[in-house]
């Protein structure tokens, strides 16, 4: 066994993850405390968060006690625990059983699915009627089994859903050119075999390759079909800076031009940032105490048997962290690249790396600002400068890049890149669907959207805080508006949770400032930032479908919420085939009051997905998100004391209108 000693190294700041060894560490501690049958399996293994007292006092050097939360799933007692070992102490602090849920899909689980339902023998036959013999080249998803009535509930078991591709050309081959519709496995994942088999009737395997690799271009039978193969015109960018990175990295804590902040990653929702601030002057501000995307809902809009059980919780479902990329320069990042490594485990609790998980690099980002003077030709510019903080995770089909920016103005943006490949639909030839779009002979794309849950633990300028949703709205013809063109910005404060339910509103240009009543700035007003939104949109399902019970965090855009430790996710701790009702809706149950207090502000937007063939066999990237962006909390531009270019004109008007 490996003592803890060797695990743990004083001084480390409360926020850093865990280690591989504290990770091992803390899974030998509990299993041989808890004397742990080798059917205990382990889902996660991840530290807990000290409060927040503990975080803003602590010093460097300063010993904080280490906790490990590890969540458990008992395959043979079908149970499920949590528990939290101290690492300083060498002990296990808490241990219980959670009853009536489910805890994510393992990684264990989803690579051992395909193997055992190749082997069921009404699969097997569902298959042969299909005239579908070389089983080698059939590939499985084993999608979450959802909510659909009282067979799915937690205490019942621990089911998916598996549906079935085919591959024509071997390993490589696009299977999701081939789905094989109406074919539906129910299957028990702690007892590792198949439950039921639904059969929906035959529909043909769509003809044409849908391959996407140099080869598979060139190949004929593919959609689309490049004869020429690949383009020869493109010449080499490459992005250098000969003096250096203009970030520093100590550990997790990161300095960039006046930011600070914390890079944390865990195994549910990935990369997290931690403490941002902005130094003013000789104070360092802080912003967000803690900002991840804590929850995803993909639901589809097509009622056919094979689709409309489709709608995930990649990160309570599933976990983005445990499924992040190892990022490789020059692909992924392009630049002068910082990496990060992710440290999770794997399911019998020994460390497992992720090499390279997350990616920090800077980027040029355009005009910053400029302005010309036109009666003395002198021009003043700058050129925006911005970080990327980055991780890709691969969910089945899907890959979702995550994305935050922060910029020399004291602006935040967060920003979802969606690539991969759609999730599809067979269907006769010459028939045309009605709930998705076309992308190649008997081949669709089902309608569905994503939602991303964002927890913003916010700290403008200190712990209490206050919000408002700010309207532009036209004053009225009289008095106040005699030429009838005034308008006015409404403000109007959420005290209490049962109002802070919003939905965003573009035709008002609605925002929604976070500020701080007791920090005012240069003119007396309280010191804000404002939540910009972006493109979303709302669900479209009935208000009694199952499947939105489970995600109503997503039918409005803004919750806010009185802070508590144990609330951190919009769909609840565990949304896997949970009925509904936990996370936001229970969060607000209270209805406690907002004004001036440490709170969080959750937002969540969505994309709305119609495809598009040309978004076969694989996406080019879609982007989505928000920006954070400081509205009074500095006294002027922050960014005036950005440098010029040393190529830039300086002083003189490029390209003013000369004589002839």
């Amino acid at each position: 066994m490996q003592t803890v000693e060797r695990a743990v190294s004083t001084g480390r700041h409360p926020l850093d993850p865990l280690t591989a060894e504290e990770i091992g560490a803390a899974s030998e501690l509990l299993r041989q405390e808890r004397q742990l049958a080798q059917d205990v399996r382990f889902v996660y293994v991840t530290l807990k968060e000290p409060a927040k007292e503990v975080v803003l006092g602590f010093e460097p050097g300063q010993e904080v006690e280490r906790e490990a939360f590890l969540l458990l799933r008992d395959r043979a007692q079908r149970k499920t625990y949590e528990a939290v070992v101290s690492l300083t102490n060498q002990s296990v602090t808490s241990w219980k059983e959670v009853l009536n849920v489910q805890p994510p899909i393992m990684f264990e689980e989803f690579l051992t699915t395909e193997e055992a339902v190749k082997k069921d023998p009404r699969w097997q036959e569902a298959m042969r009627r299909r005239g579908i013999e070389d089983l080698d080249n059939v590939m499985l998803d084993p999608w979450s089994v959802g909510y659909n009535g009282p067979a799915d509930a937690p205490e019942k078991g621990r089911f998916v859903r598996p549906l079935t591709w085919v591959r024509k050309g071997g390993p490589d081959d696009n299977g999701y050119a081939r789905p094989v519709e109406g074919l539906v496995v129910r299957f028990d994942l702690d007892r590792m075999q198949v439950v039921e088999v639904e059969d929906h009737g035959e529909v043909p395997l769509p003809p044409r390759n849908g391959n996407y690799t140099p080869e598979g271009i060139t190949d004929p039978n593919n959609v689309p079909y490049f004869p020429k193969g690949l383009r020869q015109d493109l010449k080499p960018v490459e992005i250098t800076q000969p003096q250096g990175t203009s970030f520093q990295v100590d550990g997790h804590e990161v300095h960039w031009q006046k930011w600070r902040f914390r890079v944390g990653f865990n195994p549910r929702e990935g990369l997290v940032l931690h403490t941002v601030s902005y130094e003013d002057e000789a104070r360092v501000r802080p912003i967000i105490y803690r900002a991840s995307l804590s929850e995803m809902f993909i639901p589809y809009g097509d009622p056919a048997p094979t689709h409309h059980r489709k709608n995930v919780f990649d990160m309570g479902e599933y976990g983005v962290g445990m499924l992040a990329n190892s990022l490789e320069l020059g692909c992924d990042c392009l630049g002068e690249i910082y990496y990060f490594d992710g440290i999770v485990n794997d399911n019998d609790g020994n460390p497992m790396e992720l090499k390279n998980a997350i990616c920090m690099h800077e980027e040029d980002y355009g005009l910053l600002w400029k302005h010309i003077d036109f009666r003395t030709l002198k021009t003043e510019m700058r050129r925006s400068r911005r970080l990327a903080v980055s991780m890709i995770a691969t969910v089945g089909n899907y890959e979702y890049g995550f994305f935050w920016y922060l910029y020399q103005d004291g602006g935040i943006e967060y920003e979802v890149k969606l690539s991969g490949v759609m999730s599809t639909g067979a269907l006769p030839e010459g028939e045309k669907p009605k709930h998705g779009v076309l992308v190649a002979p008997g081949l669709y794309g089902p309608n569905h959207q994503h939602y991303f849950g964002m927890r913003l633990d916010m700290m403008v300028d200190g712990l209490n805080n206050s919000v408002f949703e700010c309207d532009s709205v036209a004053v009225p013809p009289g008095p106040e508006n005699p030429h009838g063109n005034a308008w006015v910005v409404q403000s109007t404060p959420l005290s209490k949770e049962s109002e802070a339910q919003r939905v965003f509103n573009p035709l008002a240009a609605r925002y929604w400032k976070i500020s701080n009543p007791d920090s005012l700035n240069g003119v007396g007003e309280p010191v804000a930032y404002k939540l910009q939104p972006g493109d979303n949109v709302l669900p479209f399902y009935q208000p009694d479908a199952r499947a939105i019970q489970r995600a109503l965090f997503t039918t409005k855009h803004l919750w806010v919420t009185a802070f508590d430790p144990t609330q951190n996710y919009p769909a609840g701790d565990y949304p896997n085939q949970n009925p509904g009702g936990d996370g936001l809706p229970a969060y607000v149950a209270g209805d406690r009051p907002l004004e001036n207090t440490d709170l969080v502000v959750w937002y969540t937007f969505g994309t709305h997905h119609v495809v598009r063939p040309e978004e076969w066999p694989v996406m080019a990237a879609s982007y989505t998100g928000f920006h954070l962006k400081p509205q009074g909390f500095f006294d002027g531009n922050p960014a005036l004391d950005v440098p010029t270019a040393e190529h830039c004109q300086h002083g003189d008007l490029a390209g003013a209108p000369t004589e002839h």
